[in-house]
């Protein structure tokens, strides 16, 4: 073993030697944040995941994947150097949040539709927020206002779409894949792009071969598996982030954050939002929706921006584990996340005024000015439900045409 290597083994041994430590000296604190993190997984990740979860693995199942790799290709090939493939994960990634893009392009790897660089672009820009925790719980959970949904869901994909174009340098001129190809034969009687993709979709369930009832069962047992990991990592940083703040340990980091907010102009009391969002990020955003009403809505939302685009160790736990069984690497995904959170609060600050109008600016927040926002109660499973509908739409839709292509097609894909 490397020198490098047993330093480090020797210092993550000792780093879970003191947790074990200050896990003793504060228990009440730990039980508090374990329950703490329970509640988030519980409340917000297992509702907004799972689903989505399950279905996704019911559409790759059905040769969903094969039928947008072959009609998407022309259009993810030159933008981000990926196969056409990768227009599903963006979309169902977009809809479920982290890690269901890590998740589905580990499953494209294990299928042989993604090489290693391949799969690092596209976990580097799927990986993101959903719309429905943006808008629920960030904006009118903890900032109160709806009105700032679309300034931070524009400006949160609008930076996915441009760490997406900036990886598809990544790689260099390695070989990528192949896009789907059929029989020559059914490629002249179809030159249409729509019907080749149907019939590229038929014949990956085909050779798929398993019955609905055994994909169904598959596709949820491998989703508990995955979330459950998820709520593991969610309480064990939220413990983690408890026992920092109990000891002191954070005290300095705030400072130096403080330090630096002070030095570009910004307004130092946002340090909290920014250290909380290095670790978990709905603590972050939490924070950040929780400061002073002197300080301006604008900054706010982007350190809201940022929280939300670097993820937290939380997720980047999450992203390695579900990454740890295939050759994909965590440094390209760490660096597009840096780059994410670094691009997302500039284009709060860029959309600020198109999308929220002069009339909205610092002091947006502060009450009173806008008595219909600040008088507001969510209707929290209104909003969810609203959410799920909207966004699973077109995902069950493209299950309804893989199972009538499965019924319809089934002589003409022998041929």
């Amino acid at each position: 073993m490397a020198a490098p290597q047993r330093l480090t083994h020797v210092l993550v041994t000792l780093a879970l030697l003191i947790l074990c430590v200050l896990m003793v000296l504060f228990p009440a604190e730990t039980w508090h944040a374990g329950v703490r993190g329970l509640s988030i997984w519980w409340d917000v990740l297992f509702p907004s995941l799972f689903p989505f979860l399950v279905l996704s693995e019911l559409l790759l199942g059905f040769g969903i994947v094969h039928f947008l790799g072959t009609l998407l290709n022309p259009l993810m090939r030159p933008l981000f150097r990926v196969p056409g493939s990768g227009g599903f994960v963006f979309a169902v990634s977009c809809a479920s949040g982290y890690p269901t893009g890590a998740k589905l392009t580990a499953q494209l790897w294990e299928q042989k539709l993604v090489t290693r660089e391949e799969g690092e672009r596209l976990v580097a820009f799927t990986t993101s927020s959903d719309p429905i925790f943006m808008i629920g719980a960030v904006s009118v959970g903890f900032f109160h206002n709806v009105a700032i949904a679309p300034v931070l869901v524009a400006s949160h994909y609008a930076a996915a779409f441009l760490v997406g174009v900036l990886m598809r340098f990544h790689g260099g001129s390695v070989k990528h894949t192949q896009p789907v190809s059929l029989p020559t034969s059914t490629e002249q009687l179809h030159r249409n792009r729509l019907i080749r993709a149907i019939y590229a979709m038929h014949a990956a369930r085909q050779a798929d071969g398993r019955a609905f009832g055994e994909l169904l069962r598959q596709a949820v047992s491998s989703s508990l598996r995955l979330i459950i990991i998820v709520g593991g990592l969610v309480v064990f940083f939220s413990v983690m982030m408890e026992l920092l703040v109990q000891t002191g340990w954070l005290g300095g980091l705030y400072g130096i954050t403080e330090q630096w907010l002070r030095h570009i102009g910004l307004p130092p009391s946002l340090s909290h939002s920014l250290v909380g969002g290095l670790f978990e990020v709905t603590l972050g955003a939490k924070e950040a929706g929780g400061v002073g009403t002197s300080i301006p809505l604008v900054y706010k939302v982007a350190a809201a921006a940022f929280v939300l685009s670097w993820g937290g160790l939380s997720v980047h736990a999450q992203i390695m584990s579900v990454l740890s069984n295939t050759p994909m690497r965590y440094g390209p995904f760490l660096f597009a996340r840096a780059i994410h959170a670094l691009i997302a609060p500039v284009l709060v600050l860029i959309l600020w005024t198109p999308l929220m109008g002069h009339s909205s600016s610092p002091v947006i927040a502060e009450p009173g000015l806008f008595p219909s926002l600040s008088t507001y109660t969510p209707d929290w499973e209104l909003i969810f439900l609203a959410g799920m509908i909207a966004l699973g739409s077109v995902l069950v839709l493209l299950l309804c045409l893989a199972v009538l292509s499965s019924i319809l097609l089934p002589r003409q894909a022998k041929k």
